[in-house]
């Protein structure tokens, strides 16, 4: 909600930068039996609280320009936009792209650039750039044939993944929203709301606009630039000791000698934060860490280790507490607390 947005960032009214916010689109769930809107009428309060959803970051281009903050911030000479989600806390505003936008090689004027990474095993589902007609698209795991899927995943045909740090064109956003010519393809992204009724909700990504602009690029750029926490899993990597916090940026431990993070998948118990943090009395020491799997009721305590690879399962009806000052290098640790040499 922006009210909420709005007094998170009071405690930065100290700083010497100003910061805008403007509300997003409010499109209708749609029932996904009837395929009629799921609201009874238009009001946004009341029975009809869920009825209404955030289109997804598609919709910056219209809310954006509807705003009034694009011709604003083009009256005031500013040509391109820096776009990333919330959730990559490895995004950050790279001078050496913004020049190579502002004085191009070819003297051609790029309306869009994409960045890139290499892609790891945590994100074989990260979509990937092709060119199709003269024109870079963005290619999604959601739009792939079941029987092309795996090749899809693989990391050595498809070796890059969009990192959704965008670099985009004022001019161009406007010129292309006035003339509704913004292409997005439509997801189709089925929900299941509180109380039970399916719904459909129907969004568009902000990144597959790329075909639309003029000149576009991928740049491929450090790992570091794209740390996405959209999972427990992804946030006990960057609270442990693999990452530290300077000057606003998280920074990757210089004793971590691996090009990639380990791969942590945590189970169920662990999904909402709260569980995640009651489960945990102190973050293990992940610095040898190469994987770690966790499923069922497990809680760990203070000054834990991990190394290698880690497997903890609590069947059903179990319980597993590993006890404060463990080491766990390469075991497997069953239901009963039996620990096993893999």
């Amino acid at each position: 909600m922006d009210e909420d947005t709005k007094k998170i960032l009071q405690k930065y009214n100290h700083c010497h930068v100003k910061i805008y916010t403007f509300n997003q689109s409010r499109y209708l769930r749609i029932n996904k039996e009837s395929l009629l809107p799921k609201a009874k009428n238009v009001s946004f309060s009341g029975e009809n609280t869920e009825a209404w959803y955030p289109p997804s970051h598609g919709d910056i281009y219209a809310s954006f320009y509807n705003s009034g903050f694009l011709d604003t911030f083009i009256g005031e000479g500013k040509e391109y936009i820096f776009v990333s989600n919330i959730d990559n806390l490895g995004a950050k505003v790279d001078l050496y792209i913004l020049d190579h936008l502002t004085k191009p090689p070819n003297g051609k004027p790029c309306e869009f650039v994409m960045e890139v990474t290499n892609k790891t095993r945590a994100d074989v589902k990260g979509g990937t750039l092709t060119q199709y007609e003269g024109k870079l698209r963005l290619v999604e795991i959601a739009q792939m044939p079941k029987a092309h899927v795996n090749e899809f995943k693989s990391v050595s045909k498809f070796k890059i993944c969009n990192t959704n740090n965008l670099w985009i064109s004022l001019a161009a956003v406007k010129r292309l929203q006035e003339q509704n010519a913004i292409d997005m393809e439509i997801i189709v992204n089925p929900k299941t709301l509180d109380g039970g009724p399916n719904v459909i909700q129907l969004e568009t990504a902000v990144e597959a606009a790329i075909k639309s602009f003029e000149n576009s690029l991928g740049i491929n750029v450090p790992r570091n630039c794209f740390l996405p926490v959209k999972t427990t899993s992804d946030l006990l990597l960057v609270m442990s000791n693999l990452y530290s916090l300077n000057a606003g940026s998280l920074t990757m431990s210089e004793k971590w000698e691996f090009p990639t993070v380990p791969l942590v998948k945590l189970g169920s118990p662990f999904m909402k934060v709260q569980d995640y943090l009651r489960r945990f009395e102190s973050i293990p020491d992940m610095l040898e860490l190469d994987h770690l799997t966790v499923s069922g009721d497990v809680t760990f305590g203070k000054n834990v280790s991990l190394k290698g690879t880690v497997i903890i399962i609590a069947n059903h009806g179990d319980r597993i507490d590993i006890p404060p000052g463990a080491v766990l290098e390469n075991k497997i640790v069953s239901g009963n607390l039996r620990i096993l040499d893999q």
